[in-house]
């Protein structure tokens, strides 16, 4: 498969894909020509990078999790691991938003939003 053809079958930009090559997440053969050639376990391994992406894994969480699916041997747990690690980051990001949707809408329910000068949100901006 061409790199056009690989990006249609996995819904990647070529960008992103040629960027993944970049970094070492996949290393498609190359042909006579010197174009990328990208098999199936290409193909397989950047619909798993783009889900997981998807999902919000780092780079270096990408890396690590592909590295788990290759080995046939790793244990489950490891993956476990992995998975519990980035979602206590997403807890942690979703606690700090929704305080900050709290603050904002606080800012904005004592804000007249009428033609005085006085604005509680540019107040509250100032710092406490």
């Amino acid at each position: 498969m061409n790199i056009g053809e690989v990006a249609e079958q996995t819904g990647l930009p070529a960008k992103t894909i040629r960027y993944y090559e970049d970094i070492g997440l996949v290393t498609p053969q190359r042909g006579a020509n010197g174009y990328r050639v990208f098999r199936d376990t290409d193909a397989h391994k950047l619909t798993f990078l783009g889900r997981a992406r998807a999902l919000g894994f780092s780079i270096e969480h990408c890396r690590e999790l592909l590295a788990l699916w290759e080995d046939r041997s790793r244990a489950s747990a490891d993956v476990r691991a992995v998975a519990l690690g980035h979602l206590d980051d997403i807890e942690e990001k979703i606690s700090a938003l929704a305080a900050m949707r709290d603050t904002l809408a606080e800012l904005v329910q004592n804000c007249a939003g009428d033609d005085r000068p006085d604005c509680p949100i540019l107040k509250g901006l100032e710092g406490p």
